[in-house]
């Protein structure tokens, strides 16, 4: 009597495979998901949150909170600090955020609980005062114009999170003009998810002279180890430590190398258990699992878990990088960083009418830092006393549509 229930229920199982695979890519990509931004990935989200929370509870150790009615979802990506991944302006460039927009960020966030609705100047002046009451915060000033920028880079971050709907006006008209207008939703509920943390800031004791043991509060996760306590771990808990530890690297790494693992997270990748739940996470996810000696590499074919590309055109530091990446694979020793800006300056000199922003004083050495960042970024080189080396997965790439002789594409030459 079944029978004929049987591909309609196959093909149900099908779609809900599909879904969620999806949906652990695009919250991968994006921890803060909104019905008004991405509609249709929020809808397979909310549709398959049971299944995606399970998923990421097992494997990562991370909560996923989706709330339907509000159009949200959040994905606690907790993980301790990982250099080489700042906030990116919110602009041409994508420069990252230095300290001070930072500061402004946090206390912008804090004062926005206060209001449903604010104006850009209303926020500007709340955001100074509290500035000038806390006397370990420098104090804001809307008058100058670096400021004011430095306020807007915050503002729109907080825009692309969905926690500040712009109702009238332009944010970034408030860079040229403090008289600027403004009109603001607040999203209080998405404001105070934007922590990605176990413990609130608000509940750790101290001041800004402990900052560091502040942070370690602030990320302590009581499933591994509990607070305060000189006991060891019990076996179950290093064991999903280490499950947990290993899979957050993998799923927010370009790529993990051996060598960057400690001896007990390769025995546990390399263990019969680890290479199983590692197949069944890849598997679940829609990604492409590669192992090689020298590490493991999670692709995603369809890009969707993607939050930036190499190679790519869009930026000149990612096509200097290309070039640079070609000529460290060239060199087993390692290419000193003064050769990398010597390679620079020729690239530079080759073509004067591109990366305009890097032909000026010490734009060789601007273009080689930025484009070494980039190689760090995505696990490709590393530094040893000014030494750049490639690391395995360099040998992933090789020159696509660029010219060896050149360095860069025509169309780049052009551009």
């Amino acid at each position: 009597m079944t029978e004929p229930h049987r591909p309609l229920h196959n093909q149900l199982v099908i779609a809900e495979r599909e879904d969620v695979a999806r949906g652990i890519r695009v919250l991968l990509a994006g921890p803060i998901l909104t019905a008004t931004a991405r509609p249709d990935d929020f809808d397979v989200v909310r549709r398959r949150r049971e299944p995606l929370t399970r998923w990421f509870d097992y494997f990562c150790g991370w909560t996923l909170v989706v709330e339907p009615r509000a159009g949200y979802a959040r994905l606690a990506k907790v993980r301790g600090p990982v250099p080489g991944r700042p906030a990116l302006r919110r602009r041409a460039g994508s420069a990252p955020f230095d300290r001070r927009r930072y500061t402004l960020l946090c206390v912008a966030a804090a004062e926005l609980l206060a209001t449903p609705v604010t104006t850009i100047g209303l926020l500007a002046q709340r955001v100074a005062q509290a500035c000038a009451a806390d006397p370990d915060l420098p104090s804001m000033d809307t008058t100058a114009r670096a400021e004011r920028m430095a306020f807007v880079d915050a503002l729109r971050l907080l825009e692309s999170f969905g926690a500040l709907e712009v109702l009238d006006g332009a944010t970034e008209s408030y860079v040229a003009s403090a008289e600027a207008k403004v009109l603001y939703r607040v999203d209080a509920t998405l404001v105070m998810r934007l922590i990605a943390a176990p413990n609130g800031p608000s509940r750790l004791p101290g001041g800004p002279t402990e900052l560091p043991a502040r942070l370690d509060a602030l990320l302590h996760e009581s499933r591994y180890r509990s607070a305060g306590v000189d006991e060891e771990p019990s076996a179950v808990q290093r064991t999903l430590w280490l499950r947990h530890a290993v899979f957050r690297r993998l799923l927010d790494d370009p790529v993990v190398h051996r060598d960057e693992l400690s001896p007990a997270e390769v025995d546990y990748l390399t263990s019969p258990t680890g290479r199983r739940l590692l197949r069944r996470a890849a598997e679940e996810a829609g990604m492409v699992l590669e192992e090689r000696a020298e590490g493991w590499l999670l692709v995603d074919p369809d890009a969707i878990a993607t939050d930036t590309r190499f190679p790519d055109d869009t930026s000149h530091a990612k096509v200097a990088a290309l070039a640079l990446l070609n000529r460290v694979n060239t060199e087993p020793a390692g290419v000193t960083e003064e050769q990398l800006a010597v390679e620079t300056d020729r690239l530079l000199r080759r073509h004067p009418r591109w990366a305009r922003t890097y032909q000026g004083e010490d734009g060789q050495l601007r273009l080689r830092d930025a484009a070494l960042a980039v190689l760090e970024q995505f696990g490709l080189v590393r530094r040893d006393g000014g030494v750049v080396l490639a690391r395995p997965a360099a040998a992933r790439y090789a020159l696509d549509g660029i010219s060896e002789k050149d360095g860069i594409s025509e169309k780049e030459a052009r551009s």
